[in-house]
């Protein structure tokens, strides 16, 4: 399979990349703010839901980068940097318009009430696979 490389310039585009993000896992020392390059960036273990349904020999999870851009403010619920042990499991990705310009806040929501807010000045996110993938036999499920 080849690398997965998507970008978010809408909320329908952004819904494309939370599905492919879900159930991703990181450490906070995995997440990285640059306020002087209006960037956010969050490198995570993703599972492969894309292969999944195919899986006959266990699941796969890939390394993977997440970026955003264009953004003005980071705020965290429930994310520790000084627990460098704690692991952290992406839900959904969601965008919330302020008001009629493309403005509004990017929320990543994480398993445990915990959530990490962007202020962003519009949608504009990237995923890429960068490498490092592994077979996993657990393939992440939720109670409905």
């Amino acid at each position: 399979m080849t690398d997965l490389k998507l970008l978010a310039l809408d909320e329908e585009d952004l819904q494309i990349i939370s599905a492919h993000m879900q159930d991703s896992v990181f450490k906070a020392a995995d997440l990285e703010w640059w306020p002087k390059r209006s960037q956010f960036c969050l490198v995570v273990n993703r599972f492969v839901w894309e292969k999944a349904n195919r899986a006959t020999e266990g699941y796969e999870r890939r390394r993977a980068a997440l970026t955003f851009k264009r953004v003005s403010a980071v705020r965290t619920l429930g994310v520790s940097r000084q627990d460098e042990n704690a692991v952290y499991a992406l839900l959904a990705i969601r965008f919330s318009k302020k008001g009629d310009g493309p403005d509004g806040v990017i929320e990543l929501t994480l398993a445990g009430g915990s959530a990490i807010s962007l202020d962003v000045e519009c949608i504009e996110a990237q995923l890429a696979d960068t490498g490092g993938v592994w077979g996993t036999e657990n393939r992440p499920s939720h109670e409905a």
